[in-house]
């Protein structure tokens, strides 16, 4: 098949979540089918990032996008006038619209995939059979952040700009031909907005995020860690909420317990109260990006997903199980995964239960290893990408059948 594929982000390197799954989706569909992938790109930087995917695509296109304060600002203004969300009118791209027209004026593709919803704007119109990959229930992301949302005017924002997403989240998933899912409750949950908004989702396919977990060699860890990990982008409002409340309310009772324990904030671009973490206590290493974090696994006692707001699945938690780290979480940090508490993780949803959870593998080194030998199984059985990524082509077929039966496409002979 010819597909189009179109990015928020260059797919490499794979160092954060979106990244690791779309990336991993190129390996595979590079191999079997003609990509040309066209991706919005933020720097020199990332424009040759884009550049070292020609292995997997038949072409590789960027359009630079700019974002700044006062972008944001003027179109936080006008998404307010006019009553529209404000994350998707910041993500407009009259450039990426441009391009487009012009390459499927030109060329014919089977399948046209848009890759996380802020990419659903500039796919919906276009010729063809369309496919929407939702890596999260983008709404629901920003619903729980509201319940965490700090001051009283932030959260106001936040609940809004919920609102505005669920309706549009709902609306235009109903215009594609297809939907991917990544688990069962994101899928509820746009089930939940279409009804709402008297729309229907097209066929969809629940299709968990993949890793590269069979290439992926288990990390050899000291005989007893000392190290809590968070590895995670810092700059996902999220994970910096998550960070914050595992440091306050979490972290002081693990080192009540356990005094030589020390945590270690792995992750880029890491806010100012991020950095101030390290400089208030001296057990706290905040790293900003790390190219190579080896060193910080083998001293790993556990991976923390300390997550109270997101969507999806985290696949820091895939990567986690792919190299054998035991791993803490919250519920909603490993929801999504078929993951047992207590066989392949341990679960805490409240300070004190979280920081029991580390105090038991801090004290006791050989759970961890049980844990971390249950969850890498669970990784290389079920969410490697050459187990995985073989139903999306399968998700193609139907969607290329949905669109033969509006009239949209000629029936298209797979190769």
């Amino acid at each position: 098949m010819r597909i189009l594929m179109l990015t928020l982000v260059a797919p490499y390197p794979p160092d954060s979540g979106p990244k690791v799954k779309t990336y991993n989706l190129l390996q595979y569909l590079g191999r079997h089918h003609e990509v040309t992938l066209v991706s919005l790109v933020r720097s020199a930087q990332e424009r040759a990032h884009a550049e070292r995917l020609r292995g997997l695509c038949k072409a590789v296109y960027t359009v630079p996008f700019r974002r700044s304060r006062w972008r944001d600002a003027g179109y936080l203004a006008c998404s307010l006038l006019a009553g529209d969300s404000f994350i998707m009118r910041r993500d407009a791209s009259p450039e990426l619209r441009a391009l487009l027209a012009e390459l499927t004026s030109r060329e014919p593709f089977d399948i046209i995939h848009a890759d996380q919803l802020n990419m659903a704007q500039f796919a919906v119109d276009l010729p063809g059979t369309r496919v929407l990959d939702e890596h999260n229930a983008v709404w629901t992301i920003v619903a729980r952040m509201a319940r965490h949302g700090g001051p009283l005017p932030k959260r106001l924002f936040l609940e809004l700009e919920a609102r505005r997403l669920r309706r549009y989240e709902a609306r235009i998933c109903a215009r594609f031909d297809a939907l991917l899912a990544v688990s069962a409750p994101d899928l509820r949950f746009l089930e939940l907005a279409a009804a709402e908004a008297g729309t229907r989702l097209p066929p969809t396919a629940v299709i968990p995020i993949a890793v590269d977990a069979r290439g992926e060699a288990a990390v050899p860890r000291v005989a007893a860690p000392r190290t809590i990990l968070s590895m995670a982008t810092m700059f996902w409002p999220p994970n910096v909420d998550g960070v914050l409340w595992f440091a306050n309310e979490v972290y002081p009772l693990v080192k009540r317990d356990v005094p030589e324990a020390n945590f270690a904030v792995v992750g880029a671009r890491p806010p100012a109260a991020v950095r101030r973490l390290g400089a208030v206590d001296p057990s706290i290493t905040v790293t900003g990006y790390v190219e190579d974090p080896r060193p910080y696994l083998e001293q790993t006692a556990a991976l923390i997903v300390p997550v109270r707001a997101g969507g999806g699945m985290r696949v820091k938690i895939l990567e986690a199980l792919a190299r054998g780290l035991p791993i803490v979480s919250t519920t909603i940090g490993y929801e999504g995964i078929d993951l047992t508490p207590g066989e392949h993780l341990l679960v805490g949803d409240t300070p004190a239960a979280f920081a029991d959870a580390l105090v038991r593998l801090l004290r006791d080194p050989a759970l961890g290893q049980r844990l971390a030998a249950a969850g890498r199984q669970v990784a290389t059985q079920r969410y490697d990408w050459r187990v995985v990524n073989p139903a999306v082509e399968d998700a193609y077929v139907a969607a290329l059948a949905h669109g033969e039966a509006r009239g949209a496409v000629a029936p298209v002979v797979l190769r």
